[in-house]
């Protein structure tokens, strides 16, 4: 995967071939073994190669195109053109194996939020590290560099992935990496190898999966998502996955099992798990199971466990408090 610092000339069309190889990966994967998120935006990024949106030189992001001259549209535009089949297709290989593992981990609307947070941020940071180079080194090589492609994206979610599915090992361009440094390797070894990527485009991408995973962002988007849909967005108060944070996606290749849907009586102040993990959602159904499933106590009445559930509790702590509970 990488992202292209565009110089000013005209995106030549050849044979193709990165495009063929495309479609014959997904076909031989199957439609029905993509989740419709993934296959949504692989197809739109197709679609925006074929018929893009605007000419590269007035897709890339730059400080001095979108800065300078105001022209922001570019962090939408950027990472969802390619400068040829090739960068096209690497990247969308690259997300398809990604984005089936994290839809079916999140969930297709956590998902999609995630993608489209993370396209506008990548861009951003992009932004000011490269106003900072510029600064630093007295060079305005910096602010005119300008940059297409989806692999800010796609080393973000690679930091996710590698967040979600620790202690493995993977390999980068043959070498056996630990999972937990797969994505700072990747880095250096495709700046040196390709040195027509963008080295700032690719550590902005890991700079933003760092800020989700260790960092605020992940707490800023659930506080964004809980205002929404507090605000009368969804059809009706109180929307949860009904499984672990899947979206009802199962790999047998016979497509898609589930559906949203509602828990009788369940409270309009209770979490919403997209996006969270498993061990958290584990917790929140504990919870409210002891909670009587969510529903709130009659002052005065005894919990119907035989004890109070605080909010702070975690899993162990509740495992032990059912064990004493019996040993009363």
């Amino acid at each position: 995967m990488k992202q292209v610092i565009f110089s000013m000339r005209n995106r030549q069309r050849g044979s193709q071939l990165g495009l063929l190889l495309l479609a014959s990966q997904v076909f031989q994967l199957g439609l029905n073994n993509i989740p419709p998120i993934t296959l949504a935006v692989l197809a739109l990024n197709v679609y925006l190669y074929l018929f893009p949106a605007a000419p590269l030189f007035q897709a890339c992001v730059s400080v001095q195109q979108a800065f300078w001259f105001k022209d922001w549209r570019r962090l939408l535009l950027s990472p969802l053109h390619h400068a040829d089949d090739w960068h096209l297709y690497f990247n969308m290989v690259s997300f398809l194996w990604k984005g089936r593992r994290l839809e079916q981990r999140l969930g297709g609307p956590w998902f999609l939020y995630l993608l489209s947070v993370f396209s506008l941020l990548t861009g951003l940071v992009y932004l000011v590290l490269e106003a900072l180079l510029t600064k630093l080194m007295q060079d305005q090589s910096y602010s005119m560099a300008c940059a297409v492609g989806f692999s800010g994206v796609l080393f973000a979610l690679k930091v996710l992935n590698n967040h979600y599915y620790p202690g493995t090992v993977t390999y980068v361009m043959g070498l056996p990496v630990s999972s937990r440094y797969a994505s700072w390797v990747e880095l250096v070894l495709i700046h040196i190898t390709s040195p027509g990527t963008s080295f700032v485009g690719h550590l902005s991408g890991i700079l933003v999966g760092l800020l989700y995973t260790t960092g605020p962002l992940k707490k800023i988007m659930k506080k964004c998502a809980g205002f929404v849909t507090s605000n009368g967005y969804n059809s009706q108060p109180g929307a949860y996955y009904r499984s672990s944070g899947y979206s009802g996606y199962t790999d047998t290749g016979r497509g898609f099992s589930g559906n949203y849907q509602y828990a009788p009586g369940y409270t309009a102040d209770a979490s919403y798990t997209g996006g969270l993990t498993e061990e958290e959602q584990l917790e929140e159904a504990i919870r409210n199971s002891l909670n009587d499933r969510g529903q709130s106590q009659q002052r005065g009445a005894p919990p119907p466990y035989g004890f109070h559930l605080s909010e702070d509790a975690r899993a162990e702590q509740i495992r032990q408090m059912r064990l004493r509970r019996f040993d009363r």
